[in-house]
């Protein structure tokens, strides 16, 4: 009956995550969808823990595992809630980088958990898993290592703990391909022989290569970082739901990881960059933005005119309609009151002042203030 009932219960947690990442596409109606996808998180948490409270007793585990897990559930609950209320929008990047690194470390604590006691998780008493199992286990705990560590670059960049700046040096690039083919060669070894040094190796090394790829990202990027570090920490939570056979995990984990990359692809033509240059850490890099823009037979590629404030003020006084497109460099020069003043001048004139949306600032609430 438990499991039956389990299984509803799964089924309306997926539809309702299917209906909040609907609703959260439109502004219109993105309440609904953030209402949606907190029933949902609800349902997921709080249902199956006390379905399987009996299980939990039952099993030997005793009331101190009971008690722990419910102390996790409340404690953290009551954490979140006193950070959104306090957090301020424009804060809004860091603080989804800083939850984007807790799923890579819970997915790395639950690697870890599953490789050293399978008979909890229902691998029998056998001190090995099943390869498939430990693939998916080893390629869940290194994506949730590159998210961690990636994360909290991110987080320190788009909170002022450390420089906006690219860090680049020399060989960078064949440090992450090395690093790459190492953890693909190390779980490949894992898969069969499953020792605690391969596991450790591959969570270490994908540690590394997180850092790694986000270092030489600009601060003026860190809008697509934030958001392909989304996608790897879905990505991460479903090679998790495989090990733990959890179609939430599964499902969702894929729902997330793709939006997320989806999402990330329509910000980099946004910006004239390509995709894979922000997964292998190639966005900032002076010499790939260089290489793009000088392109030959870009489409839509146009040259860049300079002028002084006078000719720009010739031009608005002369123009029947403006729009004006708020952007990473409008923060950078905190010109919004300056913009504020030349909009109302220009409506003096009877021109037409609209605001469009940028393509990467205007993603996500704060994006325009990362400094």
């Amino acid at each position: 009956m438990i499991d039956i009932l389990l299984n509803i219960i799964q089924i309306i947690t997926i539809i309702l995550f299917i209906f909040s990442i609907k609703g959260l596409s439109a502004a219109s109606s993105s309440m609904k969808g953030n209402f949606f996808g907190i029933v949902a998180m609800s349902l997921a948490i709080v249902v199956p823990f006390f379905c399987s409270s009996a299980t939990i007793l039952s099993n030997g585990f005793g009331g101190f595992y009971y008690i722990m897990t419910l102390f996790a559930i409340l404690s953290g609950g009551t954490i979140g809630y006193f950070i959104a209320k306090k957090i301020d929008m424009t804060s809004l990047p860091q603080l989804v980088a800083a939850f984007h690194s807790l799923v890579g470390l819970s997915a790395v604590f639950i690697s870890a958990s599953i490789f050293c006691s399978p008979e909890l998780f229902g691998y029998g008493e056998s001190a090995t898993l099943p390869a498939i199992n430990a693939f998916e286990l080893s390629i869940g705990g290194a994506i949730g290592a590159i998210t961690f560590s990636g994360s909290l670059v991110a987080f320190g960049k788009l909170h002022g703990l450390l420089s906006g700046k690219p860090l680049i040096f020399r060989g960078q690039k064949k440090i992450n391909l090395a690093l790459a083919i190492a953890i693909l060669l190390l779980i490949s070894i894992f898969v069969t022989k499953q020792s605690t040094s391969l596991f450790v190796y591959i969570i270490l090394a994908s540690f590394a290569i997180g850092y790694l790829l986000i270092v030489p990202i600009g601060g003026a990027d860190m809008p697509v970082v934030v958001s392909m570090l989304n996608s790897y920490s879905g990505w991460a939570a479903a090679g998790i739901g495989f090990t733990l056979s959890n179609n939430v995990l599964i499902i969702i984990g894929a729902f997330v990881g793709t939006s997320g990359a989806v999402l990330s692809n329509i910000m980099c033509r946004g910006m004239n960059r390509s995709l894979l240059n922000v997964i292998f850490g190639g966005v900032g890099n002076n010499e790939s933005a260089g290489a793009t823009n000088n392109a030959p037979n870009t489409p839509n590629q146009q040259n860049v005119k300079i002028c002084t404030p006078e000719d720009a003020a010739f031009i608005v006084k002369n123009a029947n309609s403006i729009i004006i497109v708020p952007g990473y460099g409008m923060a950078v020069a905190q010109a919004q009151h300056s913009i504020k003043e030349i909009a109302d001048i220009a409506k003096s004139f009877d021109i037409s002042i609209k605001y469009a949306i940028h393509p990467v600032a205007g993603r996500m609430p704060g994006h325009m203030n990362v400094l």
